[in-house]
């Protein structure tokens, strides 16, 4: 058995540089923690987009001026964004502006590139905190409706980049036959849709196909709604609230989840109930957070996002509901295989990847 050295007042012995090299690091973190409120901010009250657009740097009553906000409190948050290196301060004339890859992340709503709503989320889990630590005393659950909102925007915020970049011209390509379906007029159900990004983005895509999106969150399939009315596509979608072990419909062309089997309390159950809504050819396309199957493999800057997520969002979510099985979003190849078989499914092989997702492909 190890036992820490300690001194008289209980307090480990520690080594000096390596505690600095700790202490760095945290200074860095709580930096990061507590800049997540001024990003929302710059957000919110388009600072970003502002500094951004302007033909030339701007000082903080210029860009005060510009967004009528107070300059003062302007000239913090800008010190604060040059401290981040979220925006470029020029010491001689005591102006700020962006270089065109922060303006890239932070600026433009519609970037492939957009970051904030990344922010939203980690709003929404320190608000939401109490109710995760009381779900750690009792092994209970918290339900993806029972969090605050900031969380649904954010979650599509965060998403939506991923799949303009990388669905239609990556992803649903990988996919054995799929595209020429597609082309020619599919029909497809999009589970766990949420506020409809994918769903959209593949309507958008291809125009012959129709389109089924079903989330058990109500707010979030009338939010739906409207950008599919927004994004030209209505007429290609229907939006209905339904679980992923109930949702209607049979000879499914594609069954599409994104990002979301890891979060269901029964995901066995919801790939059986896939199985039968697929027609003879179909294909179930599971979009899942990039992992690999070993704890030691995913300690990286990447797994650290992913298993925050998985703490205060995915495994709540999932012990909520029937059978809580709680893959967790750091389940990795093996256990979604492992949940596909079970399922009855005859072929399984992973598609396409990306830095933040693995795109696998089912086939009964």
């Amino acid at each position: 058995m190890h036992v820490r050295a300690k001194d008289e007042s209980n307090v480990p012995i520690v080594d000096p540089k390596k505690l600095e090299q700790f202490m760095q690091q945290f200074v860095g973190d709580l930096g990061a923690a507590m800049g997540a409120a001024l990003v929302l901010i710059g957000d919110e009250l388009g600072l970003y987009r502002a500094l951004a657009d302007a033909e030339s740097p701007l000082s903080p009553k210029e860009l005060a001026e510009l967004t009528a906000t107070d300059p003062r409190y302007i000239q913090e948050w800008l010190a604060a964004e040059a401290a981040a290196n979220y925006v470029v301060y020029d010491k001689t004339s005591g102006k700020y502006t962006m270089t065109p890859e922060q303006a890239f992340a932070l600026a433009y709503e519609d970037s492939p590139g957009n970051i904030t709503g990344a922010f939203q989320i980690v709003s929404a889990i320190v608000k939401d905190q109490h109710k995760i630590s009381e779900a750690f005393r009792g092994g209970s659950g918290v339900g993806w409706h029972e969090h605050h909102p900031s969380l649904f925007t954010g979650t599509e915020r965060f998403f939506r980049p991923n799949y303009a970049n990388y669905l239609v011209s990556s992803w649903l390509p990988a996919l054995n036959g799929v595209v020429p379906k597609l082309k020619k007029g599919a029909k497809v159900a999009d589970i766990g849709c949420g506020h409809g990004s994918s769903t959209i983005v593949m309507a958008q895509a291809f125009r012959n196909s129709q389109f089924l999106g079903f989330d058990y969150h109500q707010a979030s399939i009338e939010t739906a709604r409207q950008r599919a009315r927004k994004g030209g596509v209505a007429s290609q979608i229907h939006f209905e609230m339904a679980t992923a072990k109930e949702y209607p419909g049979e000879n499914y062309d594609l069954v599409a989840f994104f990002d979301c089997l890891h979060d269901m309390g029964d995901p066995v159950g919801a790939a059986k109930h896939v199985k039968k809504t697929l027609a003879k050819d179909g294909t179930w396309m599971i979009v899942e957070p990039f992992a690999n199957d070993n704890v030691e493999d995913n300690l990286n800057p990447v797994g650290r996002v992913f298993y925050a997520a998985s703490t205060m969002i995915c495994t709540p979510a999932s012990r909520s509901q029937e059978v809580g099985l709680a893959l967790g979003a750091q389940a990795g190849p093996a256990k979604i295989e492992e949940v596909v078989r079970a399922a009855g499914f005859s072929q399984f092989r992973q598609a396409a990847e990306t830095p933040f997702n693995r795109v696998f492909e089912a086939k009964a």
